[in-house]
């Protein structure tokens, strides 16, 4: 509630500024004209191919990026030989500011979905290989001596050590991964593309449309926002059974 009061505060001064002729609306157009520009947007029914087309690039890329992560991620940590033949290439990957291999992908896949996908799916394996790569890592080597000395093998010590054991560290890097996979749509329309929410990004740059821009913006947030909200539900829903920290008096 703090941080909504906050952020209300901020629009409230910044409109303020605009009408006391303190901000140059050309380049920081106040909140409203930002709204009025989105019912625009939506009434007119211009926004809604984009939003398919980011949705979907956004969506397939998170989606696909966290299962081949995962199970990269799961493999190395499991596999010598996969953990020494993988880690080095995510290494490389993390290093680099991933956004760079647009304009490859482009090439590579032309400016159709499959381009802005593979940029999400690649911003996001990358985060998800290392969270599932150090939850195996962060298991208690106790833990999994105990299940072994009560004849498990590695099927139960998959089943109820490392998966239990993953959940809290894939969950907790899943709210990244959805601005990851919206940052890699996004990026991927600006650079090249015929829709979407990052080639009227794109098309407002180069018209010099400040409100175009900011609504654009403020409209990615609101939905990234939302999947954050609806993680944050499925995080505390699959992890209640996790101890709550003692409340202070």
């Amino acid at each position: 509630m703090r941080r909504a009061l906050n952020l209300f505060a901020l629009l409230l001064l910044w409109e303020a500024l605009a009408f006391l002729g303190l901000v140059n609306p050309l380049y920081a157009p106040p909140p409203h004209q930002v709204l009025l520009t989105l019912w625009d947007l939506f009434a007119t029914g211009e926004v809604w191919p984009h939003l398919q087309a980011t949705f979907t690039a956004a969506l397939l890329g998170l989606f696909w990026g966290i299962l081949l992560g995962g199970a990269l991620g799961l493999l190395a940590a499991l596999s010598p030989f996969f953990s020494d033949l993988l880690e080095p290439i995510m290494l490389l990957l993390n290093a680099i500011p991933r956004v760079i291999l647009a304009p490859l992908f482009v090439i590579w896949l032309g400016i159709g979905l499959a381009s802005k996908v593979a940029l999400s799916l690649v911003l996001v394996a990358v985060l998800m290989f290392f969270a599932v790569y150090g939850g195996v890592k962060e298991v208690d080597p106790r833990l999994l001596e105990r299940v072994r000395t009560l004849g498990g093998g590695r099927y139960w010590l998959l089943k109820e050590v490392y998966l239990p054991s993953l959940t809290a560290w894939v969950l907790s890097s899943l709210k990244v991964a959805v601005g990851f996979a919206f940052t890699g749509a996004v990026v991927g329309e600006f650079v090249a593309a015929s829709r979407g929410l990052g080639y009227l990004l794109s098309f407002a740059q180069s018209t010099y449309n400040a409100r175009l821009s900011l609504a654009l913006i403020a409209l990615v947030v609101l939905f990234v926002l939302l999947l954050f909200y609806l993680f944050g539900r499925l995080e505390a829903r699959l992890l209640r059974w996790r101890p709550q920290s003692p409340v202070k008096a």
